[in-house]
Order: C-alpha cells, then sequence, then structure tokens
C-alpha cells in the first residue's frame, strides 16, 4: 500500500507552479498525493509571506497537520520560512528550506534537512514537468524582483530578477501541452524576463506559436507592455486577453511613495494600448488601501482612477506593513480609517465587474468547461477569464454569451 502526502500551498502562481512540481517528484517516488487537508504519512507546506495574514496562515498550518497525524514528518519551504526559520526550526520540522531548493526538496524525504536560506542569484530548474489539473497547467519561466517597492517584503525573500532561458522553458512547454488545455506563463515580476538574459518575453511568446493550446500571462507590471510583446501575444493560435495589471493606486504621490516606476497617466496609457488590439481585453488589477501617504484626497483620486480605467475586477488589500521594508517606518494610518476605505471600494468592485460582464453579451468565446453543474450545464473560464455556464456535454466548445447572473456569463453553444 503506498503512502500518502500531502502538499499544500498558500500564495501566487509562482508558489502553485512550484507545488505542482512537488506532487510531481512525490509521485514519481511511489506516494499518493493530495492538495486536500487530511491523514497523510508526509506532510509539505510551501509558505507565502506576501501580507501578515499570508505569513500567519503559513504557521497556522502546522498545527492543522499535527491534528491529522502527529507523527508525520512535515517539511517546510517557501517565503514565510526564508523570513522566519527559527519559527519553523523551533516547530520541530524535518525540512526546512526557504524560496531556493525546491526542486530537490524530494531528495530530503525521511531525513533531517536545513536547507543553506541563502538568496538564489541564478534560476534553479530541474526536469520534472509540473502539470497541473486535467486543463490548466502553469509554467513558470523568471523568479525574484529587484524593484524594492516599498512596501513589499518579496524581493528580500525571493532574490534579484533572474529568468529561464527560452529554450529550456519552451521545452516544457511543449510536454505541459500533451495534456493541458490552457497554460499560465508566471514569474515574480515576469515584465522583468530576460532583462538578466539578454532574451525578451516577446521572443519567448513567438516561440511558442507553433502549440495550439491558450496561453495566459500571470501577473504583469505596466513597464513590460509594449507593442512587441502585444504583437507575439495577438499572433498565438489561442491567446487569452487576461492582463492583470499591477495598479496598488491610482494616485501619483501615493505610487511615488510605494517606489511604483510609473504614473498613473503612463498606466493609462498602457491599458489604451492594449485594448487597441482588443477593445473588450480583461483588465484586473490589485488595490493597496491604506498606505500610510493615503490622504483622504489620495484616496478619492484613487478610487477615480479606478473608474476611469473600468477594470473587470480589483483586487483590494488593506495595506499590512512588513518587517524590513520602507513603509514598515512610516506612521500607519487608523484602522478604522483603513476599514472604512476599504468597505467603500466593495461597491465600486461590484459595479466594474458587472459593467464588464454586460459588455461581453453578444461576445463569441472559447470556454474550458471544468464543472459539471448536474442539471445538464457545464461552467469553466472563458477566453476572456471569466466564469461562463452553458447547457453542453462538451469540456471545450465556443459560447455565445445571452446573460448575466451574478458574476456568471450564461450563454448557448455556438459551432465554428
Amino acid at each position: 500500500m503506498s503512502k500518502k502526502a500531502v502538499v499544500f500551498h498558500l500564495g501566487c502562481k509562482v508558489n502553485r507552479y512550484e507545488s505542482d512540481r512537488i506532487l510531481a517528484d512525490l509521485r514519481a517516488a511511489g506516494y499518493e498525493v493530495s492538495e486536500t487537508m487530511g491523514y497523510a504519512d508526509l506532510y509539505i507546506v510551501n509558505t507565502c509571506a506576501v501580507t501578515a495574514e499570508a505569513e500567519r496562515k503559513s504557521r497556522q498550518v502546522l498545527s492543522r497537520f499535527r491534528r491529522f497525524n502527529p507523527d508525520a514528518p512535515i517539511m517546510v519551504t517557501g517565503c514565510a520560512a526564508q523570513k522566519n526559520p527559527a519559527f519553523f526550526e523551533n516547530s520541530n520540522v524535518s525540512y526546512l528550506g526557504g524560496t531556493a531548493g525546491k526542486a530537490e526538496l524530494a531528495r530530503h524525504i525521511g531525513t533531517r534537512y536545513r536547507e543553506d536560506l541563502t538568496l538564489p542569484r541564478q534560476y534553479e530548474d530541474s526536469a520534472t514537468v509540473a502539470r497541473g489539473n486535467r486543463t490548466r497547467s502553469f509554467l513558470k519561466v523568471q523568479d525574484g524582483c529587484d524593484r524594492y517597492c516599498s512596501y513589499c517584503v518579496i524581493p528580500y525573500l525571493r532574490g534579484p530578477s533572474r529568468s529561464r532561458p527560452i529554450a529550456n522553458a519552451v521545452e516544457e512547454f511543449e510536454r505541459l501541452a500533451e495534456s493541458s488545455e490552457e497554460i499560465v506563463i508566471t514569474g515574480i515580476n515576469l515584465s522583468r524576463y530576460g532583462s538578466d538574459t539578454g532574451e525578451s518575453l516577446a521572443r519567448l511568446i513567438r516561440a511558442l506559436g507553433q502549440f495550439d493550446v491558450r496561453v495566459r500571462l500571470g501577473s504583469f507590471y505596466v513597464e513590460g507592455v509594449d507593442a512587441e510583446l502585444l504583437d507575439a501575444l495577438f499572433g498565438l493560435k489561442r491567446f487569452c486577453p487576461h492582463f492583470h495589471l499591477s495598479l496598488q493606486h491610482g494616485d501619483d504621490e501615493v505610487l511615488r511613495s510605494m517606489n511604483r516606476k510609473y504614473t498613473a497617466e503612463q498606466y493609462a496609457e498602457k491599458v489604451d494600448l492594449i485594448r487597441s488590439y482588443d477593445r473588450l481585453a480583461t483588465m484586473t488589477t490589485d488595490f493597496i488601501v491604506g498606505y500610510p501617504t493615503e490622504t483622504e484626497e489620495a484616496f478619492e483620486r484613487g478610487k477615480a482612477f479606478l473608474q476611469e480605467i473600468g477594470f473587470a475586477d480589483v483586487h483590494i488589500f488593506p495595506f499590512s506593513p512588513r518587517e524590513g521594508t520602507a513603509a514598515a517606518k512610516l506612521k500607519t494610518l487608523s484602522q478604522d480609517v483603513v476599514k472604512a476605505r476599504v468597505k467603500e471600494l466593495e461597491p465600486l468592485k461590484q459595479s466594474l465587474k458587472s459593467r464588464y460582464l454586460q459588455q461581453l453579451i453578444g461576445v463569441r468565446q472559447e470556454v474550458l468547461f471544468e464543472e459539471d453543474k448536474g442539471d445538464g450545464t457545464r461552467e469553466g473560464y472563458g477566453r476572456y477569464y471569466v466564469r461562463c455556464r452553458a447547457q453542453t456535454d462538451r469540456n471545450i466548445a465556443w459560447m455565445q454569451a445571452t446573460a448575466v447572473n451574478g458574476e456568471i456569463l450564461q450563454g448557448e453553444i455556438v459551432y465554428e
């Protein structure tokens, strides 16, 4: 009888990709693997520290593991372990690694081992293919960040930006395409891909043009958006025009204090460029509320900018001071003020989402129907990365939207 291992991950799509590789290594080692909490012979947690809440959850998961099997070894890796190794060392874990060494983690099963937590400066790779679920996989092509935004701890935990060679990335992409209908290209700061190697994301994307699989970009910075990249993306056979463009705020003074490298006007110009290729391109973003230098007037300007751009969705985060960053030295705003501003943005978020969905009524798009609802209908994500639902028994089909039901596009199957 095979042993069972549970792999639990928190945080970004890069962590998702790295966890997929760990799962593949465990399968190769003969383990029955799961990502669902339950009894297991081995537990692995790929931690996150982007916010204080993510770090807290990364620590709490250890006690949840031990409730299921107090005798099972626990292996810990990722950003929270890189940031606070003492906590995990004192928690009697069998393996402690940071943001390096994940590709070799499976080699240390059954032993007590502590990785060297020196930040990596070269891109780490392995021969393992990170297959995700049956329709969607992630391909990591870049790691690290050297932008040092004033609120962000990630450059101190992931190290400088470093890129995967195009030939190596294409090789894994080809293998992923054998069993995936959609592949998401991801990195910690994907817009910096190739800055250290002399290659470019546009060249990588053009190299993927031979494959008949949906391609989508992970989170992206506006600095990387230009006509060369957009020509390459929209030249793909099945590109999904969803751009999660990191914003963080819409007020120039707050952006400057955050050490962001653009103004609101420059951001808007890049959005206009994207929409010149496809006016319906899905624009989503992150927005930090309650940054220490956010005045009431700055908040209102930020709110107005969200309306001006017309995002399809906005991920709203209250400011979370991270030890070791420049922003952690600033005087924080009253939590009552921050909570009130977050609450004020929620109706806008819903209004923007609803308005975008209405624009898609009558539009035909390819949908990956991943979930059978049991009533003859299926749900999945369309080309514009919104939830779609239709009467069908097919896994992949073209749908024309006819109505909006909450946050779901309902439609009819069409044949092209």
